[in-house]
């Protein structure tokens, strides 16, 4: 089976923000919360990349480690999911995550702020595919219709790339031979623990 993985190439990346769009109204994602974000780090200074950011679906995820009561699990594709009728809203998961992944959907005082949020993959949840319910507590289901992620199909550079995990690497490493250089896929070791050179 496909381990299903992101990978961002920063040198790609022009900060346009289609994907960040593309997850909102694909998802229907409340105001105040982003699924996905760019960051641009060195922001304005030699060497600045931006880098579009979500739950990688890490190989070991923290946030399932540190979670008292196992919301999360990891689908046959390896992506991680959450069953937001179990979560309690402990907010551990947003602490262990070096993404910034789950998020709360409201702002407010600590017990008022919901149950998290974070990127489904476009996997949607624990319900029935494609179902309403399914929609109206994780968004589209677009896996299960055997469509990639919205957020990498929109990415106008391909710099935001989907897909089988080892697809994705073996595709980062011939931009890399073709450029002669890498500025390293941010976040490929740390969430995968993979020993492939990317």
């Amino acid at each position: 089976m496909a381990r299903m993985k992101f990978l961002c190439d920063s040198d790609r990346c022009i900060e346009c923000n289609a994907c960040v769009t593309a997850c909102k109204n694909e998802n229907e994602v409340p105001w105040g919360i982003n699924r996905r974000r760019v960051v641009t780090i060195n922001d304005g200074k030699a060497g600045e990349r931006s880098i579009s950011m979500a739950c990688m679906h890490c190989t070991d995820a923290p946030c399932a480690a540190v979670c008292p009561v196992s919301c999360f699990y990891t689908t046959a594709d390896a992506i991680v999911l959450h069953d937001k009728d179990l979560c309690i809203g402990c907010g551990y998961c947003f602490y262990a995550c070096p993404f910034g992944a789950p998020q709360y959907p409201k702002v407010g005082n600590f017990g008022g702020r919901g149950k998290m949020d974070k990127c489904t993959y476009c996997a949607g949840g624990p319900q029935q595919d494609n179902t309403a319910a399914e929609y109206a507590q994780y968004g589209a289901n677009r896996i299960a219709e055997g469509k990639l992620p919205l957020c990498a199909e929109m990415c106008s550079t391909r710099s935001l790339m989907a897909g089988d995990g080892d697809i994705i690497a073996s595709i980062y490493k011939e931009r890399v031979q073709k450029r002669g250089y890498g500025s390293g896929a941010w976040g490929w070791r740390t969430a995968y623990r993979e020993t492939v050179d990317v």
